[in-house]
């Protein structure tokens, strides 16, 4: 099977934007050449006449056709193109060099690359793009190869041919030049037959640097520029110095315009708040001995994980903010050679490690829902001819293989028994390991960036396409973390990171494996959206990953990535308007009786507040010991659905252990706002202080919640809203993607409402007070959603009613705001709660002193239609 390559329009635009740089400049025949001044050997170079004038011009009219910043001035004819992972960058340069050299007859071309990975993943794509070029290109003669310090003879090749001669080469291989003292490079040395970084200079190579935010450093950047290139062209999603940026395409814009695959997180966590969760990611001698690490920060909402610098004497405790689970953690010693650290306590931690109860736990969840996506993903796609893979990253190879005693690793094990508890039937020959080796070709741990990696690169490059036939039985990949980049496979759909720490791979590296559009049995690319879905199963929360993944394309390319394209592949839709909706007289009957807004203020009696929250904590249900709770998510499919994530599995187990106790004043005083004396007060009333010792984060997180839900009471009470003198405005009413659910309502009499198709919705109930509206002729003569910036300010944030509903009664028309919610009541733990829960109530309560303001409106929560009254 072979990948069938296509020249896309953006690709197009890409390859172009390069080529007519040079507008204007004559083709060069292969008569053009010079000598080299080693002797007289007949070297083939490229040459530019075009003055640096015309090429700034032609830099600036492409600049502004692809709407890029204008540049100023040439920098050495240096060029950026910005293109999202996954979208054909490596085929887009590969073209723009058979472009130049039909254009302009240029010959000579370097492809500069940062990483073994990086450079695999080139070749791999030179040679299954052979007969490609050959069609398009009308069988061009060209070569590529590899530089390698035992072939040195390719560069003489590479020099005198006549031929598109393409030479890869990693930026290792030629960065350090040769001095009076230490021997530089083989390809910088002085040899007998001269110095064979002479035969590239002599040629001016066009250099193309894949991923150049990798070769910034001076030493680097002073090393392309000794190649004497005739231009150099950077191609990365994530530059650092960008320099005459002619074209991009950001991650947005390729989420936007379906060039990769959506994505859906999957994820499954543990999260203990009374342990000192720690964790140590490295240690560093820049500007000190210092130690980079992991803990639970205490904010005043609930602790955050978060990754902070210490040094030695430092103490957890404080850095937490005050975290008693660090009581007895300083740093008493750091090692820079073995990657550790020494806490006063006696515990010792090694860079790869951490203190979490529940890895292997978690882990095991992980590969079961990896497991059950794949299977549902199959049964989807197999028909359509798309085999599905999924690829499984860890950190310890020792995990999967079988070790010096014959022992298989736990990963090995664990696969191999969820998945025939699954398929009902063996998992053998359907997953495999691609790892470095070593000289005894036993599997080996690496970083990604050595030499040791090569066989592991090119084992994975070169079953690429095999990978992706149903003849080969193989389904699930086994790879090292430290092979993050420079390789994918179009048909990877799960992905699953299984490090023994908090994956530490940056997420655009880690979906980056399985962005690019899947391909069918006959190397077709797939367009459709509903196919192309991703899903990442990672050892952190959905919240935790998005937000992620987020601040990395801010950071990366300066840009805000929309929580949209993090979905649960739901179908899009747009909701629009009646053209003459907002002139509807029934509209404007009651838009015009709830414009008007208000502020607030509050009283309350301390007194009060002292007795209720005692009452209530004493008789809060007893505090526990900790638990921790695993759980996990499946992915729902069908045609009409695509992709969603479901919780399927909940569990946990109790821990038995002593924690130290807060300072429980000073916390709750965070939390509430309230004195150390009310606090006091309170907490000696309850008599349930002696509970704090079984769990302390939760003895304060309950009372701290009890005294916030009395305080809102007593502010409820106490709360008066006026109105001032401005309204809310039409323009609240806007156009908006949605992606459709099964609670999304279509309109049918569209003469009883304001909207033209849809309505978007997020509940059963909601769906079902939508209908009985649209059904009820004799009673709804009116009713539209509120624009979810119709917003009402309380103490405790701004709340959006739900619906505007004119009923008809007795020939007259009343006028309500509706709250829907499922109003019943339920039980857990043996005491009865409200489905609302408390900070929803005291919105609601707001609310309705709000619109006691307002007496041409009544103001109802509500779960069916026939309840407004």
């Amino acid at each position: 099977m072979q990948i069938q390559y296509e020249h896309l329009d953006y690709q197009k635009q890409a390859i172009f934007s390069i080529v007519d740089l040079f507008q204007g400049e004559i083709s060069h025949s292969q008569d053009d050449f010079s000598l080299s001044d080693k002797g007289n050997m007949r070297v083939i170079a490229n040459e530019l006449l075009l003055s640096d004038n015309d090429i700034l011009k032609n830099l600036n009219h492409i600049q502004t056709q692809n709407k890029m910043p204008l540049s100023e001035r040439l920098d050495n004819l240096q060029f950026s193109v910005e293109m999202e992972t996954g979208t054909g960058k490596t085929f887009v340069y590969l073209n723009t060099i058979f472009e130049l050299n039909k254009r302009y007859g240029w010959r000579k071309f370097m492809i500069i690359v940062p990483s073994v990975a990086i450079r695999e993943g080139v070749l791999q794509t030179l040679n299954s793009t052979k007969n490609y070029f050959k069609d398009k290109f009308n069988s061009p003669i060209y070569h590529y190869y590899e530089y390698s310090g035992q072939k040195t003879n390719l560069l003489k090749q590479f020099a005198t041919s006549v031929h598109i001669e393409i030479l890869v080469i990693n930026i290792q291989s030629f960065e350090k030049e040769s001095t009076e003292d230490k021997k530089g490079n083989i390809i910088n040395q002085e040899r007998e037959d001269g110095v064979l970084m002479d035969l590239i200079r002599a040629v001016s190579p066009i250099v193309m640097i894949d991923e150049p935010q990798n070769i910034n450093s001076d030493k680097r950047k002073n090393a392309i520029a000794n190649l004497n290139p005739l231009l150099t062209v950077g191609y990365s999603a994530t530059h650092k110095d960008i320099i005459n940026k002619v074209y991009s395409l950001n991650p947005v814009q390729a989420f936007e315009q379906g060039l990769v695959k959506q994505i859906v997180v999957n994820s499954v966590k543990s999260d203990d708040k009374n342990t000192a969760f720690i964790e140590l990611k490295e240690v560093i001698s820049k500007g000190g001995l210092k130690a980079k690490i992991i803990l639970d920060i205490n904010e005043k909402q609930q602790l955050k994980r978060k990754a902070i610098t210490v040094k030695l004497g430092d103490d957890l405790y404080e850095k937490s903010k005050q975290n008693p689970n660090y009581q007895g953690f300083m740093i008493a010693g750091i090692d820079l050679e073995n990657q550790a650290v020494k806490f006063s306590n006696g515990i010792q931690m090694t860079a790869g490690v951490n203190l979490d109860y529940l890895k292997d736990e978690v882990m095991k969840q992980q590969i079961h829902a990896t497991i059950k996506a794949h299977l549902q993903r199959e049964k989807q796609l197999n028909p359509l001819g798309i085999k599905v893979l999924s690829l499984f990253f860890i950190d310890k190879v020792e995990n999967y293989r079988t070790n010096a005693q014959g022992e298989i690793g736990k990963f090995y094990e664990w696969f191999e028994q969820l998945y025939e508890l699954e398929a009902k039937q063996t998992a053998k020959n359907l997953h495999k390991g691609y790892f470095s080796q070593d000289k005894k070709g036993n599997a080996k741990n690496s970083n990604g960036t050595t030499k040791d990696d090569n066989d592991a690169y090119e084992l994975i490059m070169k079953d690429k396409e095999r990978l992706l036939s149903f003849d080969e039985p193989v389904r699930f990949i086994f790879s090292h973390s430290a092979l993050k980049e420079g390789w994918d496979n179009p048909n990877v759909f799960q992905i699953c990171t299984l490090n023994e720490t908090t994956s530490i791979i940056k997420k655009r590296q880690e979906i980056g494996r399985g962005l690019r559009l899947c391909v069918n049995q006959n190397g077709e690319r797939i367009y459709d959206e509903k196919i192309n879905i991703l899903t990442v199963i990672p050892n952190e929360s959905y919240e935790q990953f998005a937000n992620s993944l987020q601040q990395e394309y801010i950071d990366d390319c300066g840009i805000k990535f929309e929580k949209s394209h993090l979905k649960n592949a739901k179908n899009e839709r747009t909701v629009t308007y009646r053209f003459d909706a907002f002139t509807d007289p029934l509209f404007l009957q009651i838009w015009n009786r709830i414009r008007q807004k208000t502020s607030y203020r509050v009283q309350f009696d301390s007194d009060e507040l002292i007795k209720n929250a005692s009452q209530k904590i004493k008789e809060m249900p007893e505090i526990s010991m900790p638990k921790i709770d695993i759980k996990k998510a499946r992915l729902i499919q069908n045609s009409e659905m695509a992709v969603q994530a479901e919780e399927i599995y909940s569990d946990y187990q109790y821990l038995d252990k002593q924690f130290a106790i807060p300072d429980i004043l000073k916390t709750l005083q965070e939390k509430t706002g309230l004195t150390r004396q009310t606090l006091a007060q309170i907490l000696r009333q309850s008599g349930r202080i002696d509970e704090i010792k079984n769990n302390p984060q939760r003895f304060i997180e309950i009372v701290a919640e009890l005294i916030n839900n009395q305080l809102q009471l007593l502010m409820i009470n106490g709360i008066q809203y006026e109105q001032t003198n401005d309204v809310y405005e039409q323009s609240l009413f806007e156009t908006y993607q949605i992606y459709a659910n099964d609670y999304t309502f279509d309109v049918n009499k569209m003469d009883k409402t304001i909207y033209n198709g849809i309505l978007d919705l997020d509940s059963k109930t909601e769906h079902q007070f939508a209908t009985d509206c649209e059904n009820y002729d004799e009673q709804v003569a009116f009713y539209f959603k509120l624009p979810k910036k119709f917003k009402i300010p309380t103490p405790i944030g701004n709340y959006n009613p739900d619906w505007a509903v004119i009923i008809k009664k007795n020939g007259e028309q009343i006028y309500f705001i509706a709250e829907t919610k499922n109003t019943g009541d339920n039980v857990q733990n043996g005491v009865v709660l409200d489905k609302l829960r408390q900070k929803e109530q005291f919105k609601i309560a707001c609310a309705k002193r709000f619109f006691e303001v307002n007496d041409e409106v009544g103001y109802q929560v509500v779960q069916k239609i026939d309840e407004l009254t």
